[in-house]
């Protein structure tokens, strides 16, 4: 029963990432990129945790490929928030950064 409930979830956690990730205009995927890099911060946090628990080894297993994946996902997110935050810098910005 508890596995049932759990794929329910997690299909509807699919199903509701989709329509919304679909919904949302090019100009706000920039803010929302940032609050997901924020989130992915507190998974990354909770994943140390989860890995420098004395349980098992399995846990243990799992908690270093949690870290692995979230520090992953915070460093490429944070990537492609500047990427996409310097396409929108005047040149004359651009140039004066490199001159400094």
């Amino acid at each position: 029963m508890t596995l049932l409930i759990a794929f329910t979830l997690f299909a509807l956690a699919i199903f509701l990432g989709i329509e919304l990730i679909s919904k949302v205009p090019p100009t706000l995927h920039t803010p929302l990129m940032s609050g997901s890099n924020a989130i992915s911060g507190i998974t990354l946090i909770g994943a140390l945790v989860s890995a420098g628990n004395d349980h098992s080894a399995t846990a243990t297993v799992f908690g270093f490929l949690a870290v692995t994946l979230a520090t992953i996902n915070v460093v490429g997110g944070f990537l492609v928030t500047n990427r996409m935050l310097s396409m929108f810098r005047s040149k004359s910005d651009t140039k004066r950064k490199g001159n400094r």
